[in-house]
């Protein structure tokens, strides 16, 4: 089964850290629709023996677009591909645009999950990264979703520096995103510690001195906290920056992490289709004039064995499954396998990976902070 990602590409306004594809002009919205639509049915012969288990709404904010056209969205996906019988599709959605009559006209619509940005129930957090939203919407939008919505998750970023407090009233403050999070019993809980992509207003500000660099130790003591309290609450771990409730992984990211096939639909969205990758181009008036004259504008890169053989250590390192020695030698064949043996015993000797019953390989519990880190060293390099 395989899923489709939809690029909504406008927000209300840039946060301080996000590097992802957006305009905050929204006068090409109408025809930014047509635009996803026609490629959806320019691309469905790519996906003709596929069945899609899962429809995700990503961006950028797709919850400035109106139910109505979220819909019109869906029923060109189900006009074009396979659908399973029960597919999730998910909406990621910024407090700021969930008032009740919007949650509950999205509610008659396909959309059967909820993905709430939220990241901080801390005014000065939100302040800092520069969201839309104030502390007070997060609350109320959620008290809205949680009525007309049965799955929902919500989103959090920690590690946000705060002038003027001490760690330990920043770590205080981060238990209590943790706990008001809680209060409203979500299936799912995303964490991301925040991070400094180049060229966004967040790298700027501190290359010129108006910000200290983030504090990876204080990262870490709040990952390592969220990680407690979302096991006493019963939230398995089972992705480095996903928690879930019994039953309600999400099927989209977790797609990702399987190496199952998906297609991106919409500006700068990437695809997959077990052999290669290709990427729309990252320009809203670029993309809508090519797909308007009936040409997808997208790079491709063909994955060597080296190449899929790093994104199975990446994605499955991520996982409580970890990866499996048996499919490496079957996929990239034994000489892989025997690679990354050999590159392992390191960090097993380290404590921050262990090899179970000689099969499976898997990051422990002190080595999951520095997951990207352990991951690249046993990259395969040609």
């Amino acid at each position: 089964m395989s899923g489709i990602y939809i690029h909504i590409p406008f927000c209300k306004q840039a946060c301080s850290y996000c590097d992802f594809h957006f305009s905050t002009k929204m006068t090409s919205k109408d025809q930014m629709i047509e635009a996803l639509c026609m490629e959806l049915k320019m691309r469905k012969d790519s996906f003709a023996q596929d069945q899609i288990a899962s429809i995700y709404f990503g961006g950028g904010t797709p919850s400035v677009l109106s139910p109505i056209e979220i819909e019109r969205l869906i029923e060109a996906v189900y006009s074009h591909y396979s659908i399973t019988d029960n597919p999730e599709i998910t909406l990621e959605a910024n407090p700021d645009d969930l008032s009740e009559d919007y949650i509950q006209a999205l509610s008659k619509t396909k959309v059967n999950r909820i993905s709430v940005g939220i990241q901080s129930f801390h005014q000065e957090d939100l302040s800092f990264m520069n969201r839309a939203h104030n502390a007070s919407q997060s609350k109320e939008a959620l008290h809205w979703v949680k009525q007309y919505f049965d799955n929902y998750s919500i989103d959090l970023i920690y590690g946000v520096p705060m002038s003027g407090r001490t760690s330990e009233e920043q770590d205080l403050l981060w238990i209590e995103n943790v706990t008001m999070a809680l209060a409203f019993s979500p299936n799912h809980i995303s964490a991301y510690a925040l991070t400094v992509e180049p060229k966004t207003v967040l790298d700027h500000q501190i290359k010129s001195g108006k910000l200290p660099p983030l504090d990876e130790s204080r990262a870490h003591a709040q990952f390592n906290e969220l990680r407690r309290m979302l096991k006493d609450a019963a939230y398995e771990h089972y992705e480095f920056s996903n928690f879930s409730k019994q039953g309600f992984y999400a099927v989209n990211n977790s797609g990702y992490w399987e190496g199952k096939r998906y297609m991106g639909v919409g500006p700068s969205s990437h695809s997959y289709d077990g052999e290669s990758r290709s990427w729309n181009a990252a320009s809203n008036p670029l993309y809508i004039k090519a797909i308007f004259e009936g040409i997808r504008p997208f790079e491709v890169e063909y994955l060597s064995v080296s190449e899929r053989y790093n994104e199975y250590i990446m994605t499955g390192l991520r996982t409580t499954k970890g990866v499996e020695l048996a499919k490496i030698n079957a996929l990239f064949g034994p000489e892989y396998e025997s690679y990354v043996i050999k590159e392992a015993q390191k960090k097993i000797a380290e404590g921050l990976l262990e090899l179970v019953n000689e099969t499976v390989l898997k990051i422990t519990a002190p080595g999951l902070f520095f997951t990207d880190g352990i991951v690249a060293q046993l990259f395969y390099i040609d």
